[in-house]
């Protein structure tokens, strides 16, 4: 791997580590303040939100300035989200703000990827950059459920500026107060990712133009036989992946009585299962095989509504390594064909943005979804299983679909598979 990939790796890392930090400190932030269930299910969503609204002119933004600038100025609306959050913003609004930093910085970290390195190396860097991302997703939520827990924010609070009021009186604040220091991190390794030979390319002229472009550009994907699935899985896998974490957090406290520090360490379990599937699936699959992992989001959607049945956490614990594994092991391969065939019909930023909007819009959908349910007043367990199916059922709608593509279109399918196979670089 070139130098600039470690760069990326090492900001990556830190900013990833703070975004899932401050979920579970904003968790605890709206629970402690007495918010409703249902508006602490509705941080997935907000996060999402900009994401959707935005992904016509993030994409062509991460193309006409350098990927590292874009990662950098990113970081800093994070900063002013937790900055929000801190000083009387309502929690959901200032997460929203989180998530417009990180609806910037997508389109450059993964773009940069394809400018990097040659398709060769593609599903390995991916197994790197998922592997290592879910390994900050472990760190993350297990540091912010600590952040918030009895042991660590009594310290955090004793810590004091002589002389200056900061108004941070309570454990989440403390901890949102942390998280920053991690987003400044990730922010001057940003300063130091390495400018690639890719020539950068001009925005359209006017918002509209960027509106049709982006347009263009989605239907281009949608209508690529390789593309179509790939884009499909990956967009409900990210869409189960971005709910999972507060659907876990809220069975724990269901199914085991768990608080929010507690439950926090199941969700790292869920991502430990996660990164190990990635690191097998970077050793053991092909570009032109990925399409062969689509059966484990069927399975996927069956264990989500498995873990109804679990009461006890030395079951829990090696049942949601297994759900996570199978994710893993399903989204490197995919997610890395799905940039191999945007990087082929559009600039890479572009190819990136649209895929954030499709897979954040999925989370947006099945966010509101879980969100409504529990605002009707449907159980976890409910909401679970009626999340699960609509998860197994797409997937098999999914596999269906390709099935289709490869006895009608076999000789396009074809076609495709062996640019895959190829490496002209």
């Amino acid at each position: 791997m070139k130098k600039g990939f470690y760069t990326i790796m090492a900001a990556q890392f830190f900013s990833s580590l703070a975004d899932n930090a401050l979920f579970v400190a904003a968790v605890e932030l709206l629970k402690t303040s007495g918010a409703a269930e249902w508006q602490r299910a509705a941080l997935v969503p907000m996060f999402a939100l900009f994401y959707v609204v935005l992904a016509p002119f993030v994409g062509a933004f991460a193309d006409f300035i350098p990927k590292g600038k874009v990662m950098f100025i990113s970081n800093s609306i994070k900063v002013v989200g937790c900055l929000m959050m801190l000083f009387g913003t309502h929690p959901l609004m200032s997460y929203a703000i989180v998530g417009l930093g990180a609806a910037a910085y997508s389109p450059a970290k993964y773009g940069i990827l394809t400018e990097l390195l040659p398709p060769s190396q593609l599903v390995k860097a991916n197994g790197w950059i998922e592997g290592l991302t879910i390994a900050s997703i472990i760190l993350g939520v297990l540091l912010g459920g600590q952040l918030v827990g009895p042991h660590v924010a009594p310290h955090l609070l004793a810590l004091d500026m002589p002389g200056v009021s900061t108004g941070i009186d309570s454990a989440p604040e403390a901890a949102i107060a942390s998280i920053i220091l991690l987003y400044v991190a990730a922010a001057l390794f940003n300063l130091y990712i390495p400018r690639t030979d890719a020539p950068l390319q001009p925005l359209p002229g006017t918002l509209m133009e960027m509106v049709r472009d982006f347009r263009t550009c989605n239907r281009r994907l949608w209508r690529d036989k390789l593309g179509q699935i790939s884009l499909a899985t990956t967009t409900l896998f990210w869409g189960v992946s971005g709910n999972l974490r507060y659907i876990v957090l809220a069975w724990s406290a269901a199914a085991l009585g768990y608080s929010t520090t507690q439950a926090s360490s199941l969700v790292g379990v869920v991502a430990v299962g996660t990164a190990v599937g990635a690191v097998i699936a970077s050793v053991w699959m092909r570009l032109d095989q990925a399409t062969k992992v689509i059966p484990l989001g069927i399975a996927m959607g069956v264990l989500v509504i498995g873990m109804n049945f679990i009461t006890n956490v030395w079951v829990a614990a090696p049942f949601l390594v297994l759900l996570g594994g199978l994710g893993g092991y399903l989204v490197v391969p995919m997610n890395a064909l799905l940039q191999h065939r945007g990087h082929n019909l559009m600039g890479a930023g572009r190819s990136i943005a649209v895929q954030n909007f499709n897979e954040q819009a999925c989370i947006l959908g099945l966010g509101a979804f879980y969100t409504v349910l529990t605002k009707l007043g449907v159980s976890a367990f409910g909401a679970i299983t009626m999340f699960g199916l609509v998860v197994a059922g797409t997937m098999w709608l999914i596999k269906r679909w390709h099935t289709h593509n490869v006895v009608r279109h076999h000789e396009e399918v074809e076609q495709l598979l062996t640019l895959a196979r190829s490496d002209p670089h």
